[in-house]
């Protein structure tokens, strides 16, 4: 069966329903987001309040 243009297949998922086909099938092209990672100073971080402090300490002078 010819594709209907539904746009099922150019979202990028790593599987979706083919209307056409009737069937689901596997996205070859599929991409992987990669989420960001927050680089910077965290509260869990151990050196975390004297980082602050320190920095606190700069801006007052």
């Amino acid at each position: 069966m010819d594709c209907i243009q539904c746009e099922n297949c150019k979202q990028n998922t790593s599987t979706y329903f083919c209307i056409a086909k009737n069937q689901i099938v596997i996205n070859e092209n599929y991409v992987q987001n990669v989420e960001k990672s927050r680089s910077g100073w965290k509260k869990g971080d151990p050196n975390y309040e004297t980082h602050r402090r320190k920095i606190k300490k700069e801006i007052e002078l």
